[in-house]
Formats: structure tokens, C-alpha cells, sequence
């Protein structure tokens, strides 16, 4: 079963992501582990989320080279963690890109051509500019449906499930704007597969 990894930045809903991946694995029957480290900032700084599902998982970590999805809230983020992901693997990555405090501070420089180091690397990278089509959909803070409705173009799960996860998922008043966005996403996830 596939394993994914969700690499972004505080504030970014990469944790509210994995826990909607999370439970609609878990609502086809699945056994399901996760795992998620946060970075030193709480906004702004790293968070890595690892999604696990199948008969059974023995442990919530992903080996590195062995996720077979990436998903890249933030393109440094995936850059740093692109490790991880298999050389089969697909990179499904938001075009955003958030200058960390080292290079707001002139400590360090923003990585050049981070995109294309990505798609050098994975066997797919699917691009989108998330932000955009979550803020179409009417709220930018849904960047992680975006994200997740491109991914589900390439897992065996039926929208019902997804649908239902985020309605259990996601606070309330913002269920329509996500579902709106997961649509987009998965509208630009076929157009790439």
C-alpha cells in the first residue's frame, strides 16, 4: 500500500491534511499509522506528516526512498524532504515558496531552482499553484484539499470516502470551501496523470 509524505510549514494544514489521508484510509478498512514532526517555529516552521495504510502497519515512519507520494506544501519543504520519496515516486508539489527565517535574516539563500531539482528527481511531479486555486475556491487556508484532491487521482479510493473525511475532518463552516477545493485539485491531478 502506498505510503505518503506531507512536508510543509506551520500554519500551512499539512497535519489536518494527513489526519483527512488518515481517516479515509481508515473508512476502507484499513490499518492506518501516522507520524508527524513539528520544526523549532510553530508558524513558519518545518512540519513533516508520514501516512502508513494497509492489512497491517508495523510502524508510522517511512524509510527514506521508500514514500511513494510526496506532498509538497511548500517547495523548499519538499525539497528538504524529497528524500524520502521512492524513484517511482510522484511528487505532487504547490508551487509556493516561503523565505525561512535564514533567509529573511540574509543567513542563508533560498535554494535556486528547488522546482526543478524536484522534477529532476521524481519519476512525476505534478505542479499546481494551490494557493491560488484554494483561494478560488474561496479560502487560502485550503491548500491542503488542493493537495489532497491531486493525490486522490492516484489512490484506489472511492471520492465518497475522501468526501466523508474531511466533512468528519474539518471544522464546519469551512467543509464547503474544502470540498470545492479537493475538487480543484483532483480536477488538475487528472489533467497530470
Amino acid at each position: 500500500m502506498p505510503d505518503v509524505v506531507l512536508a510543509g510549514v506551520g500554519g500551512q494544514g499539512n497535519v489536518l491534511s494527513a489526519r483527512v489521508l488518515a481517516e479515509t484510509a481508515l473508512r476502507m478498512g484499513y490499518d492506518v499509522k501516522t507520524s508527524e514532526v513539528h520544526g523549532m517555529a510553530q508558524r513558519g516552521g518545518s512540519v513533516v506528516c508520514m501516512v502508513r495504510w494497509g492489512e497491517k502497519v508495523h510502524s508510522p515512519l517511512i524509510p527514506e526512498g521508500r514514500a511513494d507520494f510526496l506532498l509538497a506544501f511548500e517547495l523548499l519543504e519538499g525539497l528538504r524532504y524529497l528524500r524520502y520519496l521512492s524513484g517511482e515516486g510522484t511528487a505532487i508539489v504547490n508551487l509556493y515558496q516561503l523565505d525561512p527565517l535564514t533567509v529573511l535574516r540574509g543567513d542563508a539563500e533560498y535554494p535556486e531552482n528547488a522546482l526543478q531539482k524536484i522534477r529532476d528527481y521524481a519519476a512525476r511531479a505534478v505542479e499546481l499553484d494551490a494557493r491560488d486555486m484554494a483561494a478560488r475556491a474561496g479560502n487560502l487556508r485550503a491548500v491542503g484539499s488542493v493537495l489532497l484532491g491531486a493525490l486522490s487521482v492516484y489512490l484506489d479510493f472511492p471520492d465518497d470516502a475522501w468526501r466523508e473525511a474531511i466533512v468528519a475532518a474539518v471544522p464546519a463552516k469551512a467543509v464547503e470551501v474544502n470540498l470545492r477545493a479537493f475538487s480543484a485539485g483532483a480536477g488538475r491531478g487528472r489533467g497530470s496523470a
